[in-house]
């Protein structure tokens, strides 16, 4: 990854553009990195990644209400779940 200062990267703005095209270019200024610079494709892969990260934390959150609803409901889990009835379904799935 190229490392620019942010006077370098004002002054060399044309080469920054066409550079980042084929990798990402860091910017600093007084030696911390402030920026980045990245081409429009990495950053739709970027966008991408942050969309299914919401969606999956969103999906994890609904999951964890519905256990603890669940279980608000029926604090044994398995509610009135009898022998015979697990034997039925065993039964019924062969």
């Amino acid at each position: 990854m190229l490392t620019l200062t942010s006077v370098e990267a004002q002054s060399r703005f044309g080469e920054l553009i066409d550079r980042s095209q084929r990798e990402p270019i860091q910017v600093t200024r007084r030696g911390r990195p402030v920026a980045y610079v990245i081409c429009d494709q990495d950053m739709q892969v970027l966008n991408d990644l942050s969309a299914r990260r919401a969606a999956a934390s969103d999906w994890y959150a609904q999951y964890r209400a519905s256990l603890a609803q669940q279980q608000a409901t029926d604090p044994q889990g398995a509610g009135a779940l009898t022998d015979a009835d697990v034997n039925q379904w065993v039964h019924a799935l062969r």
